[in-house]
């Protein structure tokens, strides 16, 4: 996740955030800590066929068949080769074996390619917004003082 968000040098990525927020995005005692506060949540990992982690993706019940998605993170050497596109269908339809009708999630309003590569899988803005969470230095230092989160929908089908 780290690597996928705030990677440098030949670990940068399209998807990359570091001009905006600078350090980890999470780290072991920030993830145990977020499953133990959600014990009904899940963090899915696609491994390749050696076990090799290439991605993750965390998914969380907020109720009335509502999902929250997050932290979805491809390895950049596997990044524009379609494995972030099935990741999300999987989450998707992982979600949707256990109810959901409805996915949301939230982006760094910066983050204009990655928002429009949502919107192209059916995740689209309602005017919703969330705070950045300035003074949390646990996920990450702002180089800017303007950041906040839009919050992206889908409805999911039947599947």
């Amino acid at each position: 996740m780290n690597v996928a968000f705030r990677g440098r040098g030949a670990d940068t990525s399209w998807t990359n955030e570091e001009q905006y927020i600078e350090g980890d995005r999470t780290n072991a005692e920030l993830l145990r800590e977020e499953m133990a506060a959600h014990p009904d949540a899940a963090l899915l990992v696609w491994h390749d066929a050696a076990e090799m982690l290439l991605g993750c993706v965390w998914m969380r019940p907020e109720g009335q068949g509502v999902w929250y998605l997050g932290s979805l993170a491809v390895v950049p050497r596997q990044q524009n080769g379609g494995l972030g596109r099935r990741l999300l269908t999987a989450a998707e339809d992982w979600a949707r074996q256990r109810g959901a009708r409805e996915i949301k999630m939230t982006v760094v309003h910066v983050r204009t390619a990655l928002i429009e590569w949502y919107a192209r899988r059916g995740y689209l803005p309602n005017g919703e917004t969330k705070p950045f969470p300035y003074g949390d230095e646990r996920v990450g230092r702002p180089t800017r003082d303007d950041l906040y989160f839009v919050v992206l929908h889908k409805r999911l089908g039947a599947g």
